[in-house]
């Protein structure tokens, strides 16, 4: 029997809300009908934004903007069903994501926003959320999610791969003939870029890289910033803008001497290059060819960074094997809001560290 889900994510990057519309057919294989995209207004970004420090009043903020990204969800997805004909009750249910606020699975907590009850309210149709925390209450980091969709959607007996998600972080998953699925977060991937050019561009991304084409390595300041215990985790690992906000660039800036912005630009750049080829390096052996998805793979001067880093191997779009780079987050959501629904364990222990498969996800009826 053919069920349609609607996957939404809106992650670290704080762009927007990615829509996908996936048919699952009887033997449970995923297809993309439509995508859709929904972008934050500046105003809801310095909402999300106050939220991830600590602060005063945390509880009545949190809640209000848990109401008003609801509405933002309900929004994108009746944009896409107006898109493609169809009435709410041909949707099986919506995954959602949320907006994560806090990620702290070493606290034992993760927290994603988004009042999933008034979504459902809105659109008429179940909601799945609150994907994250049955994994972290079985010990894992309830990150990154994605590898088990890669491993279903983009596995090859021919190949082998690694999926490379750069969103607002950058995270990978290994698929390799003969050894076990691994994935896990290898560092910042837009988030610094993003803000850094916002504060000395105004503009909320550079686009293509090109200012940070401009500029000149640092080579003390990408060594010094890849100095981070982070870096030197073995995974499961998984990390958010808890650790690399602006406050840990200043940090890091603030050790060496005066340093032009677009350097900066520049050097942040060859930061998320670096350590994504590391990550590969050090624990995808044998890598034929490397996949991109997320904004990131729209930053030309990125991808040619991430390629000189890896000349070995061959570096492709998501796009090649038939799932556009905007659309894969988004379409694991919905396949997760499948797996709930089918009662399928959805988490890979091995990694996220969760001590056993589990059924991800909390439903709220319409």
């Amino acid at each position: 029997m053919t069920e349609r889900y609607i996957g939404l994510m809106s992650g670290t990057s704080l762009d927007g809300v990615d829509a996908v519309l996936l048919r699952m057919d009887a033997s449970g294989s995923p297809h993309v009908e439509a995508d859709s995209f929904l972008a934050f207004t500046p105003e809801m970004r310095q909402h999300i934004l106050q939220l991830q420090p600590t602060g005063l009043n945390e509880l009545d903020r949190a809640a209000r903007l848990g109401n008003a990204l609801a509405r933002c969800y309900a929004a994108v997805v009746a944009q896409l069903l107006t898109g493609q004909n169809l009435p709410a009750s041909s949707i099986q249910a919506i995954g959602c994501h949320g907006q994560t606020i806090r990620h702290a699975p070493h606290a034992g907590y993760t927290l994603q926003i988004g009042n999933h009850a008034l979504l459902a309210e809105l659109s008429g149709i179940d909601v799945i959320g609150d994907f994250r925390s049955r994994d972290v209450a079985a010990g894992g980091h309830g990150a990154p999610l994605v590898p088990a969709f890669h491993q279903h959607v983009f596995a090859s007996t021919r190949e082998n791969r690694v999926i490379v998600n750069i969103g607002g972080i950058s995270n990978l998953t290994r698929l390799a003939t003969g050894m076990p699925v691994i994935g896990f977060d290898c560092g910042p991937g837009n988030m610094l870029l993003d803000a850094w050019c916002q504060r000395h561009t105004g503009a909320s991304y550079d686009a293509n890289g090109d200012w940070a084409a401009g500029g000149q390595l640092h080579p003390p300041l990408l060594q010094q910033m890849l100095d981070e215990d982070f870096f030197r985790q073995p995974p499961p690992k998984s990390t958010g803008r808890d650790l690399f906000d602006l406050a840990w660039l200043e940090q890091q800036l603030a050790a060496q001497a005066s340093i032009p912005p677009q350097d900066v630009q520049h050097t942040l750049l060859q930061l998320t290059a670096c350590s994504i080829a590391q990550s590969i390096l050090q624990y995808c052996p044998d890598t034929a060819s490397v996949y991109v998805c997320g904004g990131g793979a729209l930053n030309g001067a990125l991808m040619q960074a991430l390629a000189q880093q890896l000349p070995a191997q061959h570096i492709h779009s998501t796009a090649q094997l038939g799932l556009p780079v905007h659309q894969v987050e988004a379409a694991a959501f919905a396949w997760l809001a499948w797996c709930f629904c089918h009662r399928q364990p959805a988490n890979l222990p091995e990694v996220t560290g969760a001590s056993g498969l589990k059924i991800l996800g909390a439903l709220y009826p319409h």
